[in-house]
């Protein structure tokens, strides 16, 4: 196959690479198909707050588990076979939902989702990361973000169009349950389109599969240049023989690549942007009582986002990560705080929530995708795994704090009385302008810089300097990847 002049075929790399984004647009449509089926589904059931919110965030609990067995299962099995039992979990827990006759069996089925969303945070990153040339990554890991926006924005729509197209009673009987197996759709698609799709070839040299590795790279660039990324990743795999071993030990090396990981991802989360998608017609009730108002409302700040990853897909690779990530946490901050004010001055119609539009669009340019194109490449090949996979746990306990707590405080009589259904918006403003702080002192810029180099510039900005390479851990505990626990 053709390579143009960079020795890149971005045919060949693109689809590959659009097909494994789309454990991206899984998650991001399994996640926010509540936000249609929510309100309906609570009278069907007849729940209280409190059990509204575990409806939403029970996903959480169990994406965690899905976070700390993702690194074991792709290691083990490889990252494609891995996204194909991703898909297939998410098909058992859309059926289960959408089958659902009492609420015991719709949380058990959700929670079999939020498996397969912790599974795919991981992995589909981590395939992106590990198959881009660097030239490119930011743009191929942000089809992720693209995938997963898309998928919520999708599901938005859909939301509303279903919700129209019924009356008040018949979406409380049914209707929510055509809303929860819409999802088979792209779960199908997934299934059928994996099966063209190469192995990593990080992957396939850390298991030795030398040949399998080259004929991968072949297909993305030219055998000289292949030769030459075979040798970087064959010499980087040598570095630290305890964590090839599956170890992750804790040292001056490991703990500030964790830091930086957990930092960003909880951050992401602190946002409130998942609020946002969740709740996003509860949230628009405060301001309107038509529930289709509501719904085609709660699209605009989903597809908002969307067209801000899109335009921001381009900006990864030209303007750089770090930038993106500061200048986000700034418009975030601006954003929120406004919306805030709107809410607690009961600003009229549109003008009450424009500041939420403007925030879910730059969010999309910025934070929405650059947090996974990090966490998919700031760690070295041998913990790249358990690390994401430690990250995105840290995302899910965040995320589930956040889903859990809103309710409560979108329904507190004091908090609507003196805050106008604003007290959560004022909340993520302040968490935006830490996260500004937070970036701006440990986060490096990793755009362009090939994956087997990201390690050393991430420590040198972390502690100011170049560190020994010989590094004695800090921690005598030694963190198995995974299922083999705490030793």
């Amino acid at each position: 196959m053709a390579t143009n002049k960079t020795h890149y075929n971005l045919v060949y790399l693109m689809l590959c690479c659009t097909v494994a984004a789309f454990g991206g647009l899984l998650m991001g449509y399994d996640s926010s198909i509540i936000s249609g089926a929510i309100e309906p589904l609570s009278t069907y059931f007849q729940l209280t707050p409190a059990e509204t919110g575990w409806a939403v965030s029970c996903i959480m609990v169990s994406s965690l588990v899905g976070c700390l067995i993702a690194p074991k299962v792709c290691d083990h099995f490889g990252r494609k076979r891995s996204l194909a039992v991703t898909a297939v979990v998410f098909a058992v827990s859309i059926i289960g939902t959408a089958l659902a006759h009492n609420f015991t069996a719709f949380i058990l089925f959700r929670l079999v989702g939020g498996f397969a969303i912790g599974l795919a945070c991981v992995i589909s990153p981590i395939y992106l990361a590990e198959l881009s040339p660097s030239k490119y990554r930011g743009r191929t890991t942000a089809l992720y973000s693209i995938c997963c926006v898309g998928g919520q924005s999708v599901v938005m729509l859909t939301n509303f169009f279903i919700s129209k197209s019924m009356t008040s009673e018949v979406l409380v009987d049914t209707g929510w349950r055509y809303i929860l197996s819409s999802a088979l759709v792209p779960c199908a698609a997934l299934l059928v389109f994996i099966a063209f799709i190469p192995e990593s070839p990080r992957w396939s040299v850390f298991k030795g599969r030398d040949k399998e590795a080259m004929a991968t790279l072949g297909k993305i660039s030219n055998p000289e240049h292949a030769k030459t990324v075979y040798g970087e990743i064959k010499e980087n795999i040598k570095v630290d023989p305890a964590n090839i071993k599956g170890k992750l030990r804790l040292n001056k090396k490991t703990i500030p690549l964790l830091i930086i990981g957990i930092g960003l991802a909880i951050g992401n989360q602190l946002s409130g942007v998942n609020v946002i998608q969740y709740f996003g017609p509860t949230l628009m009730k405060n301001i309107t009582t038509d529930n289709n108002t509501a719904m085609f409302m709660a699209f605009v700040l989903a597809f908002a986002q969307f067209l801000g990853v899109v335009v921001g897909m381009g900006l990864l690779d030209k303007v750089g990560r770090r930038k993106l990530l500061l200048w986000g946490a700034l418009a975030s901050t601006i954003c929120l705080a406004y919306s805030f004010g709107a809410f607690y001055l009961r600003f009229p119609g549109v003008y009450s929530v424009l500041g939420l539009f403007a925030f879910m669009f730059l969010f999309g340019i910025t934070w929405g995708q650059v947090i996974w194109t990090v966490l998919g490449e700031i760690f070295p090949m041998e913990i790249r795994s358990i690390c994401v996979g430690i990250s995105v746990c840290s995302l899910s306990v965040a995320n589930f704090g956040v889903s859990t707590t809103f309710p409560i405080m979108n329904s507190n009589p004091y908090l609507q009385e003196v805050f106008h259904g604003g007290f959560p918006l004022l909340l993520f403003s302040g968490f935006s302008l830490i996260m500004f702080f937070f970036t701006y002192r440990f986060v490096p810029e990793t755009a362009n810089v090939p994956l087997e180099r990201i390690e050393a510039i991430a420590l040198r900005k972390f502690y100011g300097r170049d560190i020994e390479e010989d590094v004695q851990p800090i921690n005598a505990k030694i963190i198995s990847n995974l299922g083999d626990g705490i030793k």
